[in-house]
């Protein structure tokens, strides 16, 4: 059931048009006694998530007795990331997810049903993990809220990929991550229904279904004046919460480009951005515009890390990007990734193939630790003052010396792609 939708790429939603639609379809699902709130973590800071969370709170008081931030692998959130996403909101409320602990496994799709989605590329059985508190913890209300926009291992982001992802657990992920990365990254970004999204359907189909589940979506993207803005709400129980505001984030969010891009510069947000397990949206996001032989640099003032998970980073540094086929040989001869397979799918996706260079700028990594992992490395301050963030528009730019350059300020909210590579 539908219980709020409202979205256009020509709309900009205020904070009370948020509070309006939000308080509507809260309004329609009636007085509620036990609530449990599941945003997203800091990474997602522009989804609006934060406010969302803050009027859910407001109008449900005392009936919010958790709030538990989707963080799959990423690390906890500050207090300080609390209070800059959240405002007011009761830090007693937050309950931090471990991704290697706090799971139950509420059923098991298939082997066969994998092998059949996946062409046959995987055929293990996926467990349905998700976080003991959404499973066990008695709530009659479970408000899933989040951004839909494209993502590189589920097509596009949310819906229960925020559940599944965002609260499971060490293997549900990995597999989850590494159906993605063996069916072809490339084959399942900026589009709906894929393999991974299929997977995750069907876990909610036969294993979820009497959780009183609520999706929460916005689609953001940037207004007339460049600013980010919310360009539509939708509030739900099915599918259609998802697929409407799919639909509307492939208007706001890719961008179809004519010819390939011979050089991109990509800014990572350094509040956001500190490890290339975030940081490495800026090949996946731009991977598809990028012309062979083309140049990426991904200026990282933040980065200070490879993963934001200990052993992930010991095995980033270990492996490095070094493309598809050393990393499934890797993962053949290496009980230490197969046990891992998200870090796995994480190593494929960062790695352009050997098609394009990428370069990175770090601003606490050295060049050594860069070159370690296959990235070319590159000094931060001197491309900052050549490529100034403050002084680029978003798109094409020509500099005092005629360089041509393609902008992009914040990879993580879209997808670029030229026409004949968007198979």
């Amino acid at each position: 059931m539908i219980y709020f939708s409202k979205g256009s790429e020509n709309m900009s939603l205020s904070s009370d048009d948020l509070r309006e639609g939000l308080y509507t379809a809260l309004h329609k699902l009636g007085k509620r006694n036990k609530v449990l709130v599941v945003p997203p973590d800091f990474t997602r800071f522009h989804s609006r998530a934060g406010t969302i969370t803050s009027s859910i709170y407001e109008y449900y008081k005392d009936s919010v007795k958790d709030i538990l931030p989707a963080l799959g692998t990423h690390t906890p959130m500050t207090d300080e990331q609390l209070t800059e996403m959240f405002g007011n909101v009761p830090k007693e409320l937050f309950r931090p997810h471990n991704w290697r602990t706090d799971v139950v496994t509420i059923g098991k799709v298939p082997g066969e049903y994998v092998a059949e989605i996946t062409d046959n590329a995987i055929d293990y059985e996926w467990p349905a993990q998700l976080n003991k508190l959404i499973w066990e913890g008695g709530h009659d209300l479970i408000l899933s809220v989040g951004q839909v926009l494209p993502h590189e291992v589920i097509g596009m982001a949310n819906y229960n990929k925020n559940l599944f992802v965002g609260t499971g657990g060490s293997e549900g992920i990995n597999k989850s991550h590494f159906v993605g990365a063996a069916y072809g990254m490339e084959r399942l970004m900026g589009r709906a229904q894929n393999p991974v999204r299929k997977l995750l359907n069907y876990a909610a189909e036969y294993f979820m279904k009497h959780l009183p589940v609520v999706y929460v979506h916005t689609v953001v993207g940037r207004d007339e004046n460049g600013e980010m803005a919310v360009k539509g709400l939708y509030i739900g129980d099915d599918e259609t919460v998802f697929t409407d505001a799919a639909d509307l984030s492939l208007k706001t969010n890719f961008t179809l480009l004519d010819n390939p891009l011979k050089k991109v510069v990509a800014y990572m947000d350094p509040t956001e951005f500190k490890s290339t397990w975030l940081g490495n949206k800026s090949i996946y996001r731009s991977r598809m515009a990028l012309d062979d032989g083309g140049e990426l640099i991904v200026l990282a003032p933040g980065l200070k890390e490879f993963g934001e998970d200990a052993e992930i980073d010991r095995l980033i540094r270990k492996y490095g990007y070094c493309g598809t086929n050393a990393t499934l040989k890797a993962v053949e001869e290496n009980e230490e990734l197969q046990n891992n397979l998200s870090a796995a799918a994480h190593l494929i996706h960062g790695s352009s193939e050997g098609r394009f260079s990428i370069t990175y700028c770090p601003g606490h990594v050295s060049k050594e630790e860069i070159e370690s992992v296959y990235f070319q490395y590159a000094d931060l301050k001197e491309m900052m003052r050549r490529y100034n963030p403050e002084k680029l528009k978003d798109g094409f730019n020509t500099l005092s010396d005629g360089e041509e350059i393609y902008y992009i300020s914040n990879p993580a909210q879209g997808l670029w792609a030229y026409k004949e590579r968007f198979i």
